[in-house]
């Protein structure tokens, strides 16, 4: 368990570092506004930097699942039934995420046509990069709504069995309400701006979990 526990820890700081990384490069995980001629030539300058991201996103994709795994061996014992939520819901998140990948690595190629064609063909370049990017944000969403149902069950366990602070059990079940609250609504209500409280206790929530499991196992 020690070792599951480490490794769990590990692998939510390192999957947070990889989404900054991923969005320096030009990966983005949700698109609020949509400018996709910008896009695509933001695309077309660096296409090696966009290349790279994906790949980093594939790789983050599979640790969510890696993770999930661990953490269900670790903590399962403690409430299988939770631990079976947390188990569908976060490979959940992970294999939707899997599928928006072919389309995203699409964009790689409409930004190269984007850059030599005419006017006339640009547009139609840009409406079809426009529906990727609206796909990838609404999979995104459903994908985020899976993280707080299997965050929640995940809490929950946390601070009915005591195996950590209860404190940090607390965040996540503030932090997945929020976030199911938010992308609920967003789904519902495209147009609305929804502050990003949500997302700000989830990487609280993470990365302090990350830094309990990986640190209080070592020490």
């Amino acid at each position: 368990m020690i070792i599951e526990m480490i490794l769990s820890g590990f692998l939510f700081l390192f999957i947070l570092a990889l989404n900054i990384i991923m969005g320096a490069l030009g990966y983005l995980m949700e698109k609020d506004d949509y400018d996709s001629e910008a896009d695509l030539q933001k695309i077309n300058k660096n296409p090696k930097n966009f290349q790279i991201s994906i790949g980093l996103a594939l790789i983050e994709h599979g640790s969510v699942i890696t993770l999930t795994i661990l953490l269900f061996i670790a903590f399962s014992s403690y409430n299988l039934m939770l631990g079976i939520v947390w188990l569908i819901f976060r490979m959940g998140e992970g294999l939707i995420q899997f599928i928006n990948e072919p389309n995203y690595w699409g964009l790689l190629k409409i930004a190269r046509q984007y850059s030599l064609t005419s006017d006339a063909e640009k547009n139609s370049l840009a409406d079809l990069a426009g529906t990727i990017f609206k796909t990838k944000d609404y999979r995104f969403k459903f994908a985020m709504i899976c993280w707080s149902i299997g965050t929640l069950a995940f809490s929950i366990a946390l601070v009915t069995s005591e195996v950590v602070p209860a404190i940090i059990g607390w965040i996540g079940i503030v932090a997945s309400i929020l976030i199911g609250f938010s992308d609920g609504i967003k789904l519902a209500k495209p147009n609305i701006k929804v502050p990003p409280i949500g997302a700000l206790f989830a990487l609280l929530f993470e990365v302090i979990i990350g830094g309990w499991l990986l640190f209080s196992s070592i020490i």
